[in-house]
């Protein structure tokens, strides 16, 4: 598993997080700010999943 994969996984869980404290607090900017964050985790994963795929095309 590519190092992307867990660090995307690991801010998709803090961008969660953070747009729930966001929500509950009412706080637009913090929630803005996890929904992004989990965003970017998104990708990040994607990224991961990737290099993932070649790296097995790869050793066939």
């Amino acid at each position: 598993m590519d190092k992307d994969r867990v660090e995307g996984a690991g801010h998709e869980a803090k961008g969660t997080v953070k747009e729930a404290v966001g929500k509950v607090t009412g706080d637009k900017e913090t929630q803005a700010e996890g929904t992004s964050e989990k965003a970017a985790g998104k990708v990040q994963n994607a990224v991961g999943g990737a290099k993932d795929a070649v790296r097995d095309w790869v050793k066939k």
